[in-house]
């Protein structure tokens, strides 16, 4: 969507700042011994407290609130008995439905302390979602926050995986355009002022092959490698993109 009236704007702030708070709710409760599916209960409870629902799971059927990929999980992990250990990296991908708009981010956390390698990681993907979202300008190529998230990645030696997108995001959970992770020059379309997008680089540390675990949401790494994946909703404005998801 593209946000056209100050109601439009002021309901999007809301959903934001759900997520926002959903994300640090969960951001304090992850810890070693914790549940993938505590940390998804939490989530719900967050979301009935506020009167939104889930975006995946009224969506597209996701059997959970949230998407909680751990490790060699990039994305679409679904939410269970696994248990979080020291040293896990962890992904919490919030998508609330709230009066009729969503929202969408993610932020990957280490589990107790991260090695130096986890960290790097996490200290890399933070960068690549910094770029791209000075890049969603105005009137700008779309395929320049492309461009900015793979240069990010490229610098700290991190695998961009390709095939994985963001979106437009607003009235639903999944909204053209595409927005791709690498640069692509044959996409010719520009940024129009109060465009929403949900920038997400997802990178990692191995091979750029992707495969879908048995569950049939998960996406993960085929080498077992480490992955990080962030995200925020953004609106398009001339001096780069304005973050509705930030805490």
């Amino acid at each position: 969507m593209s946000i056209e009236t100050p109601d439009e704007l002021e309901a999007m702030e809301r959903v934001g700042a759900l997520v926002a708070s959903v994300l640090a709710e969960l951001r304090a409760a992850v810890a070693p011994g914790v549940t993938t599916g505590a940390l998804d209960e939490l989530a719900a409870r967050a979301f009935k407290r506020a009167g939104a629902t889930s975006g995946p799971a009224d969506i597209v059927g996701f059997p959970g609130t949230i998407c909680i990929s751990v490790n060699e999980e990039v994305v679409h992990g679904v939410p269970g008995r696994r248990v979080l250990r020291e040293g896990d990296l962890v992904t919490l991908d919030v998508t609330p439905l709230l009066d009729g708009f969503c929202a969408d981010a993610a932020v990957t956390v280490a589990v107790g302390k991260a090695s130096p390698e986890a960290a790097r990681l996490i200290a890399a993907a933070d960068r690549c979602l910094a770029s791209a979202v000075r890049a969603a300008r105005t009137g700008d190529p779309l395929r320049l926050i492309g461009r900015a998230t793979e240069r990010a990645a490229r610098s700290a030696g991190a695998t961009v995986y390709a095939e994985l997108v963001g979106h437009g995001v607003g009235r639903t959970m999944h909204e053209p355009p595409s927005v791709a992770n690498v640069y692509e020059p044959h996409v010719k379309e520009r940024m129009g002022d109060g465009l929403v997008l949900a920038i997400e680089p997802m990178i990692g540390l191995g091979r750029p092959e992707l495969v879908t675990l048995d569950d049939g949401w998960t996406m993960a790494t085929i080498d077992g490698s480490l992955s990080a994946h962030v995200e925020h909703t953004v609106i398009v404005r001339p001096g780069g993109g304005r973050v509705l998801t930030a805490a």
